[in-house]
């Protein structure tokens, strides 16, 4: 697949370059990436730039059209660029796990860096208690998981980390 990607990236770029661009082609190429390819980002870029290339291709002379459609052959030629630059830092790496009371400060909606009071920590509560409580249309199993986070955050040294 990262061969065809690669040639891809490399029509699209002629394409670009080029003094008159053929929208035909463009088309074609925009029609067989989103066919052909398994990235669904890709695809969709190339699904959107069909459109403005076919109007191009029928009314190539309108200044607005070939500048639309130059932006939409850029916009898959960056798709194709973010698929084949190395990646750097740590391949395959799973994320860092997070702490209960980083957990409970993400389901309560509050700031990791910031010292919290109690005032706070119930002030979002009860935020996020209107929404998610089962008598105003919330799951329950929602409703017990922002309770859990409150207490994880109100006595943090009861609870130890999942």
């Amino acid at each position: 697949m990262m061969d065809r990607i690669e040639s891809w990236k490399l029509a699209l770029e002629r394409l670009r370059t080029a003094h008159t661009v053929d929208w035909d082609e463009a088309g074609r190429l925009a029609a067989e990436i989103a066919r052909a390819s398994t990235d669904t980002t890709l695809r969709q870029a190339a699904e959107q730039a069909i459109p403005i290339l076919r109007q191009a291709a029928h009314d190539g002379e309108a200044h607005d059209i070939t500048v639309a459609a130059q932006r939409r052959l850029g916009v898959v030629l960056e798709v194709i660029h973010g698929l084949t630059a190395p990646r750097f830092g740590r391949r395959n790496a799973l994320p860092k796990k997070l702490t209960s009371e980083e957990r409970a400060r993400r389901t309560l909606g509050l700031p990791l860096a910031v010292q919290l009071t109690c005032d706070d920590i119930h002030q979002a509560y009860r935020r996020l208690a209107k929404t998610m409580h089962p008598d105003r249309g919330g799951s329950e199993q929602a409703f017990l998981d922002l309770a859990a986070a409150r207490d994880v955050l109100i006595h943090p040294g009861a609870h130890k980390d999942a």
